[in-house]
C-alpha cells in the first residue's frame, strides 16, 4: 500500500463513496467488491437505487448486510442525477467519490487521490483512466503534470479537450464535500446528458488547487446499450450541447478566458463527446 497516509482507519478522512444504480444486477457485484476491497478502510459507501426493475435493490442489501459501511437509498425513478443528489445530501465524509455502477475502481484509487489531496490541500483531484470494451482496455487521461494547479490553468487545459470524459465526468475525480454544499452544487436534473460536465464546471470555480493523478484507477465499461447511447439522438444531443454552451461561455468568462480563447471555446458546439 503506498504510504503517507494513517494505516488506521479511525485516523483517516472519511470519504464518501456515491454509486447510483439502476437495473444493473450483473456488472453490481464487482462494482462494490472493488469498493469494499479499498485499500483504503474509512468509508462510507452510499449506494442509491434509482427505481430498478430488476434485483439491483436485493444485490445492494445484500452486500449492505455483509459490509457495515454500506448505506443504501431507494427512490423511484427520477434519474443519475436525483440519484446522486440523493446521496450528496446524506453524505457525511470530508470527501466525495463517485463510482458508476456498471463500472469498477483499482483497490488503491481512493487511497491515492486522498493522499494526493491530503498532501498537497487540494480541493479537486482527476485521475487517468482504463476504457474497457469487451477485451479491450486501453488507458486515457490528458493532464502529464506532477504539479498542482490553480483553477485558471486547469481551465487553459480542459477547453483543449472540452468535450473528453476525462475532464467532463464524476466518475475520475475527489471533491471536497464542504465545497460542494458551501456552494450548494448539485447535478442538474433537467439535463439527460452531460450533466456531470456541467457539475464540474461549477464546482471548478469554487476551488483554488487541482491536482492531477497520472495513474489509470477506475475501469470505465463502454456498454453501447446504456440509456444514454440509446435514447440519444443528434437533434437532442444539439439541444443540449447549445444549453450547455451557455454555462460553458459564462465559466469562461468569470475566469477572463473567453475573448482570449473565443475560437477554441465555442468548438465546444461541434466536438464530439469523446472517452479516448
Amino acid at each position: 500500500m503506498p504510504d503517507n497516509l494513517p494505516v488506521s482507519a479511525a485516523d483517516q478522512p472519511l470519504v464518501s463513496i456515491i454509486v447510483p444504480v439502476y437495473n444493473a444486477e450483473q456488472s453490481l457485484p464487482r462494482c462494490l467488491d472493488s469498493i469494499c476491497a479499498q485499500t483504503y478502510q474509512n468509508l462510507e459507501i452510499i449506494l442509491v437505487d434509482d427505481g430498478s426493475t430488476d434485483d439491483s435493490l436485493t444485490v445492494c442489501r445484500q452486500f449492505a448486510y455483509r459490509d457495515d459501511r454500506i448505506r443504501v437509498l431507494s427512490q423511484t425513478n427520477s434519474g443519475v442525477s436525483a440519484a446522486r443528489n440523493n446521496a450528496i445530501e446524506t453524505a457525511t465524509g470530508k470527501y466525495i467519490q463517485f463510482v458508476d455502477s456498471d463500472d469498477w475502481i483499482d483497490e488503491n484509487m481512493t487511497f491515492l487521490l486522498v493522499q494526493r489531496a491530503e498532501r498537497e490541500q487540494a480541493d479537486f483531484i482527476i485521475s487517468h483512466y482504463c476504457r474497457v470494451d469487451g477485451d479491450k482496455i486501453t488507458v486515457h487521461g490528458f493532464l502529464e503534470t506532477s504539479g498542482c494547479m490553480n483553477r485558471l490553468e486547469f481551465a487553459q487545459e480542459l477547453i483543449r479537450n472540452p468535450a473528453s470524459f476525462y475532464y467532463g465526468v464524476m466518475w475520475n475525480k475527489l471533491y471536497r464535500r464542504d465545497i460542494i454544499r458551501r456552494h450548494r452544487i448539485y447535478c442538474y436534473e433537467q439535463l439527460s446528458w452531460c450533466e456531470d460536465f456541467l457539475f464540474n464546471l461549477t464546482y471548478i470555480l469554487c476551488t483554488s488547487r487541482i491536482c492531477a493523478v497520472r495513474t489509470p484507477l477506475y475501469y470505465y465499461v463502454k456498454n453501447d446499450k446504456s440509456l444514454t447511447a440509446t435514447t440519444l439522438t443528434p437533434h437532442s444531443s444539439i439541444a443540449i450541447r447549445r444549453q450547455l454552451f451557455e454555462y460553458y461561455k459564462v465559466f469562461c468568462t468569470e475566469l477572463g478566458m473567453f475573448e482570449e480563447n473565443k475560437k477554441q471555446i465555442y468548438k465546444f458546439l461541434i466536438a464530439t463527446a469523446k472517452d479516448g
